[in-house]
């Protein structure tokens, strides 16, 4: 004799692993976009154009350095590892953010002859920032109570974020022909890498049918209409729907520009983790 009672607490622990294991893989989406961006932003210490960028830059790193520690603090609350361990300890191939954000300032390192683009910095900020503004929207509505909460705090430091690139994309484009070159080609370095940011990855139709965050197609058309918009609005041309990449951020395939900004970021802690700081 079949016992129902049984069968459907089996069903029903079977739905609650796979819920967890989709927030876990869209909380580390979340966690790390924004730690390896925050962290390619904090190369920009003292090279950025004036004193005042400077100190704008390094607060807005900054601020989105902290988003991603709560992200991680999440999932060590959900049982994913320690905090600590899951931003400086994983290996390349466990990251999940997207192409975009790992990608170089520029040419040179931060403390041997950093050749950075300025304008490229402009472009990649302001594309995440907006897709970072439609993600936070999204997850308003999210079915994990804490993340919908957090992330309305999070979306009101955006919002001064976005404020800011989106005050430099118009000075760039409305400034020299010198400045608007160069912020056009930044932007079609942007969108070559720019197409996994949209991905949700392999577990996708969990994280949508689990109620989690809205679907890859409705992110992208968002974020579309938002930035053709903004585009229409300083006279730059739509540089049309964000080209796939070769690889993608979201199921662990990345650039030798993670594994150098990964080996940087984790070689003190690396030494011992176990030290108190």
């Amino acid at each position: 004799m079949i016992d129902y009672s049984r069968v459907q607490s089996a069903q029903l622990a079977m739905q609650n692993a796979a819920y967890l294991l989709a927030l876990k893989e869209l909380l580390f989406q979340l966690a790390d976009d924004d730690f390896i961006l925050a962290y390619r932003g904090s190369e920009w210490l003292g090279l950025a154009p004036h004193i005042e960028e400077d100190v704008a830059f390094s607060s807005i790193a900054q601020d989105t350095m902290g988003h991603a520690v709560i992200l991680y603090e999440m999932l060590e609350e959900l049982g994913a590892g320690k905090a600590d361990d899951l931003a400086q300890l994983r290996n390349p191939e466990d990251f999940r953010n997207a192409i975009l954000v790992e990608r170089r300032n520029g040419a040179g390192e931060y403390l041997e002859n950093p050749h950075y683009d300025w304008a490229y910095a402009i472009a990649r900020n302001y594309s995440y920032g907006l897709f970072k503004q439609i993600r936070l929207e999204s997850l308003h509505n999210s079915s994990y109570l804490p993340l919908a909460q957090v992330s309305r705090k999070m979306l009101t430091e955006l919002n001064y974020h976005l404020f800011h690139w989106q005050v430099w994309i118009r000075h760039l484009a409305e400034s020299t022909e010198e400045a608007r070159r160069r912020l056009e080609a930044a932007l079609e370095k942007v969108w070559d890498d720019i197409g996994d940011l949209f991905s949700l990855g392999p577990l996708a139709a969990h994280m949508v049918n689990f109620g989690l965050i809205a679907g890859e197609e409705l992110l992208l058309q968002r974020w579309k209409e938002k930035g053709k918009e903004v585009f229409h609005s300083i006279g730059l041309e739509w540089p049309g729907d964000p080209r796939v990449p070769q690889q993608n951020g979201r199921a662990g395939e990345h650039t030798d520009d993670l594994v150098q900004a990964l080996a940087t970021l984790s070689e003190v802690y690396r030494l011992d983790p176990t030290a108190k700081w």
